[in-house]
């Protein structure tokens, strides 16, 4: 597992942007007869006019024009140009759906302005790299996460640095759904201890689950149905709690004689939130990367002071900083999914047009594992 990791670093290099010498008009005065300066003009103008044509082109993508629920999810026409210094043109495959795109739908991560494109993954092919860019070129497949926003279309402008291939044995679907989760799994498990995943059977929670289980992590997993409760011990959840039949801090201190969990994962966030720091066993670690029911309330330091409790809020973007960090995390996920560590649950796919429908069936807790939309026609 490592070693793959390490060839997919390797493999991957992207050296800063090289200019071709002279401009584009001097090559042209360089073909054309000197006494003919309409010719120079007529070029001139025809050039502008087959950029302009390039930069004009129209893909289908979800805009969102107004905060609210699934309906404000519209299929438009939207403009997209051609790559720029440092940059690469994508056209997608496949398009991760996590929750963050309904916090940012919703209005609960603010987008910088309105309307904006939902959607921070994608697996896709490069048609189009920007001027002296090495390390990428056109036909290869590759994937994103994170920033910038902007995954639900058909085409998608993005940094060469934000990308990483995919590994040819990793199929676009899969790939669009482990991304994003399967990094953020990544750096949150913790090898050894015993903990508490709720939402185990979502997306993030059976990577997750799988991932502790194989690090030598005793795993308890909550979910809401005996369906998702079969899948969560199919995913390594040692224990599993319904927490709509069950108190599940009750349960927590019964698995665990009364002694507590070293960490808690809770991605629901308001229902669960003061629950979990009471499952904690002293010195335990609160992760919350989550708010699925909604933002918890205030927390007085005096909560976590009786028992020296640990509370952190982590994202994603703050671990793959640079571009290292990035493709480690990447190659390790890779490397999980191709050794069979990681099993990946694609359980919903969508047209890409129906994006609206995919979140209302994730909202409403219809779903188990990942989601991806395929745009339309693919």
């Amino acid at each position: 597992m490592g070693s793959l990791a390490a060839t997919f670093r390797q493999s991957i290099h992207l050296s800063d942007t090289r200019f071709l010498a002279g401009s584009s008009l001097n090559r042209l005065t360089e073909i054309l007869p000197q006494t003919s300066p309409f010719v120079l003009i007529r070029a001139r103008v025809r050039g502008l006019s087959a950029c302009a044509a390039t930069a004009s082109k129209m893909v289908k993508a979800i805009r969102v024009h107004e905060l609210g629920g699934p309906e404000v999810l519209k299929w438009e026409d939207v403009e997209v140009g051609e790559p720029k210094d440092g940059e690469i043109k994508v056209k997608y495959k496949a398009i991760g759906v996590n929750f963050i795109d309904i916090y940012f739908r919703k209005g609960v991560y603010k987008a910088s302005a309105l309307p904006f494109t939902p959607g921070m993954e994608g697996v896709g092919v490069v048609t189009a790299v920007g001027p002296g860019l090495t390390g990428r070129k056109v036909g290869d497949i590759v994937a994103y996460a994170g920033n910038p926003m902007g995954s639900y279309a058909e085409e998608q402008i993005l940094p060469a640095n934000k990308v990483v291939p995919v590994p040819p044995s990793i199929d676009p679907i899969t790939a669009a759904s482990i991304m994003l989760k399967g990094m953020t799994a990544q750096f949150l498990v913790e090898p050894g201890h015993t903990v508490l995943v709720h939402a185990a059977a979502g997306g993030v929670g059976s990577l997750l689950c799988q991932w502790a289980n194989a690090c030598g992590a005793t795993v308890i997993g909550a979910v809401s149905t005996k369906d998702k409760a079969a899948q969560a011990k199919e995913d390594g959840c040692h224990h599993t709690i319904l927490y709509k039949d069950e108190d599940f801090v009750s349960r927590v201190q019964e698995i665990t004689s009364g002694k507590g969990v070293e960490v808690v994962y809770d991605s629901v966030g308001k229902d669960t939130f003061e629950g979990s720091l009471a499952c904690l066993k002293l010195a335990g670690h609160m992760v919350s990367f989550g708010q699925a029911s909604g933002t918890p309330d205030p927390v007085p330091l005096s909560a976590l002071a009786a028992k020296s409790l640990f509370l952190t809020r982590p994202t994603l973007m703050h671990y793959n900083v640079t571009r290292d960090q990035l493709l480690q995390a990447a190659g390790e996920v890779f490397a999980n999914v191709v050794s069979g560590v990681l099993r990946v649950r694609v359980n919903h796919t969508y047209p890409l047009s129906q994006a609206a429908q995919a979140h209302s069936d994730l909202e409403s807790r219809k779903t188990t594992g990942s989601i991806v939309l395929v745009p339309d026609g693919c």
